[in-house]
């Protein structure tokens, strides 16, 4: 059993698939008091994390719809304030590794493994956008630099997404990954609630293969 912590556009379909179905499990068993996996660390370490363990569903439904999935199991426990887990089974770093072996000669997710921290900031820095600017623009720098470390890197990107954006932010990041696809769209951005935005910009990344988005962790995140 486990519960990734890295963005599930990561994953390729069948791992994302996987998480889905194991996520309902552990649910299931902490909900019901089942008895079946209760003591495996996954299931331990989400027993007092249940509103985060829901959004990190709702995270993976986003990530489905955006792969054309179909999805008919919601989860809920109320208005409860996430509190996310404070451990981890394996570092993000180390989820990155994992992934790559376990993909090694298969398919990939929607969003490339990283090689590099270069990498994984490119297909992160419009969800960090969304959440701080001043962040978005020291790590920019500091990435440019090569003065941040990819584990530590990794890290500090789970934590940070865990975090909802505000809407300034969101409007603002929105409003960049528009420009990538402003000129295949008749609609105007000014006219169009987020909701409203963040679907148009998905649809037409998907139809004109706009990579720079398709790779990125805030097309499938943001919707959330």
């Amino acid at each position: 059993m486990r519960i990734w912590d890295v963005n599930p556009g990561f994953l390729n379909d069948k791992s994302l698939l996987g998480e889905h179905r194991e996520l309902h499990g552990i649910f299931s068993i902490l909900t019901n008091g089942k008895k079946g996996y209760s003591r495996h660390p996954e299931t331990l370490r989400w027993q007092n994390c249940m509103a985060a363990l829901v959004v990190r569903h709702a995270l993976l439904v986003s990530e489905m719809r955006l792969r054309d999935f179909n999805h008919h199991s919601p989860l809920s426990v109320g208005n409860q304030e996430p509190v996310w887990p404070k451990i981890f089974i394996d570092s993000p770093g180390r989820q990155y590794k994992i992934l790559h072996d376990k993909y090694s000669n298969k398919a990939c997710g929607r969003i490339p493994l990283p090689k590099n921290s270069q990498e994984l900031w490119a297909q992160h820095k419009y969800s960090v956008m969304a959440r701080d600017y001043k962040l978005y623009q020291q790590i920019g720098r500091r990435v440019a630099k090569n003065s941040i470390a990819f584990d530590e890197l990794a890290l500090g990107f789970v934590s940070l997404l865990q975090s909802p954006p505000s809407n300034k932010g969101l409007q603002n990041s929105l409003l960049h990954m528009w420009g990538y696809i402003s000129k295949f769209s008749d609609l105007s951005p000014t006219n169009l609630a987020p909701h409203e935005l963040i679907l148009e910009i998905q649809s037409q990344s998907k139809q004109h293969k706009a990579q720079y988005l398709l790779f990125s962790t805030a097309l499938g995140e943001l919707a959330l």
